[in-house]
């Protein structure tokens, strides 16, 4: 097995075998809250606007998304992992656009298979991975608005290398320190509405979820997490 790490877009578009693109903060680190609240399955699309037509065609459905991590205008939800605590999203249908990891998604064209990846199901990411066991695995770390690379989606990406070599990493110890670097945001006294300091200790939960989000796309070309337990 051959496991490449990749950064940003160029990542993504580089990305071939299986792959996990990786949005700690907080995409989707997200998507396993609302998965885990009872979300029937996520659209992860790239353009806010075609999220917003996507709405108008299906009204019951829930727009969330961001951009420069601000919640978008008229968007139920934003990128907030704190937002979806105590929601019951049974059978509910998220449309979900932001900055970096869904953009990851829609660039990934060369993934033979894709999954979203953060800290909170690292382990059942590698659980899958190795059950695939694959000729390629692509880890690509979105990075921060797709224009620096993000301390927290390479420490996910070699978290999950370590799982597969049987190298092991403190993580749980470079994922509290992150609260010093890139996690510093979310204790800004302005960021609070947006970023509360919630979201840094719920991205940074190592292995709380065990199942993965496989990206499918359906019939009508749209992608869509389906959750796997492993």
């Amino acid at each position: 097995m051959v496991i490449r790490i990749l950064h940003l877009l160029e990542g993504a578009r580089a990305a071939r075998g299986l792959t996990v693109v990786i949005d700690v903060f907080r995409a989707f680190s997200l998507e396993c809250y609302l998965t885990a609240a009872g979300a029937r399955e996520i659209l992860p699309v790239a353009d806010s606007e075609v999220a917003r037509a996507l709405k108008a065609a299906h009204p019951g459905w829930i727009l969330a998304g961001e951009r420069h991590g601000f919640r978008l205008p008229g968007f139920d939800l934003g990128n907030s992992p704190t937002q979806a605590e105590g929601l019951d999203l049974r059978g509910k249908t998220i449309v979900h656009t932001t900055s970096a990891g869904t953009q990851g998604m829609e660039n990934a064209t060369g993934a033979s298979e894709l999954l979203t990846g953060s800290l909170v199901n690292a382990a059942a990411i590698a659980r899958y991975i190795r059950a695939r066991n694959p000729e390629t695995v692509s880890l690509v770390c979105m990075g921060i608005e797709m224009k620096e690379i993000a301390p927290e989606d390479l420490l996910c990406a070699e978290y999950i290398r370590s799982l597969l070599d049987g190298t092991p990493l403190p993580v749980r110890e470079r994922a509290a320190a992150l609260r010093f670097t890139s996690g510093a945001r979310f204790f800004l006294p302005e960021q609070q509405a947006d970023c509360p300091s919630r979201d840094f200790d719920l991205c940074t939960d190592v292995d709380r979820f065990g199942f993965v989000l496989r990206v499918e796309r359906g019939p009508d070309g749209l992608a869509r997490t389906r959750r796997i337990d492993i």
